[in-house]
């Protein structure tokens, strides 16, 4: 007998989760194996229920699921996770693609939607719709385009995230806003900066920012 699809639904509005659940519950392969209103008890139940595909929100309280998504495919890198948003943003999209997401939906899509892109990611696939992969298109055309007028030294000791918090630290950016433009919480913001002070040997900010216009990373035109 084929084994069902483990599904874990997430997300802070109860009609939603009983909406795709009433979907899903009576699909032939698939069963729902549990439902969480936040990322945090996404991580936990990742852990305890082994899910194959987690449908998960992105706007929620404490932790958005873009940051559960991060921690759980660092965990489980198996388990595909599918975003789904009332908004399609070119900002999450590229973060969700960054923090390792299989797939990402709107919530307006048709059941026969869903279904396909449940079964592509479960088999391996990554799943966009129309729209999606054009945002992806053209994000990636200027994210190498501004690439190539500017070399950056960073260090290779620091991960992509702490790169990335290094950059937008260095330009002055505070943890809040940071955090907002990360989809991370500000305490994980914090941390990052104490992590990137002790790799490069520098004391604090005003330090941090030498080192970035040294090394390319922030100009002063």
């Amino acid at each position: 007998m084929k084994n069902k699809i483990k599904i874990l639904l997430v997300d802070d509005h109860r009609l939603v989760q009983d909406g795709i659940a009433s979907i899903l519950e009576h699909v032939d392969g698939i069963s729902i194996c549990g439902k969480c209103s936040n990322g945090e008890e996404a991580i936990g139940l990742v852990q305890s229920l082994q899910p194959d595909v987690v449908l998960m929100d992105i706007v929620m309280k404490e932790m958005t699921g873009i940051e559960a998504t991060r921690w759980i495919k660092e965990q489980n890198n198996k388990v595909k996770v599918i975003l789904i948003s009332t908004e399609v943003k070119k900002e999450f999209v590229s973060t969700g693609i960054k923090s390792g997401i299989d797939g990402y939906l709107p919530k307006d899509v048709s059941k026969e939607i869903l279904l396909e892109a449940i079964q592509k990611v479960y088999a391996g696939e990554r799943y966009f719709t129309e729209a999606i992969t054009k945002l992806i298109f053209e994000d990636f055309y200027l994210s190498e385009k501004g690439e190539k007028k500017r070399e950056r030294k960073i260090n290779q000791d620091l991960t992509n995230r702490e790169s990335e918090v290094l950059e937008l630290v260095a330009q002055g950016i505070g943890n809040k806003d940071i955090g907002e433009r990360l989809f991370i919480s500000v305490k994980t913001v914090e941390t990052h900066k104490m992590h990137i002070l002790d790799k490069l040997g520098l004391k604090n900010t005003a330090e941090l920012i030498k080192y970035a216009i040294k090394h390319n990373i922030i100009s002063i035109d």
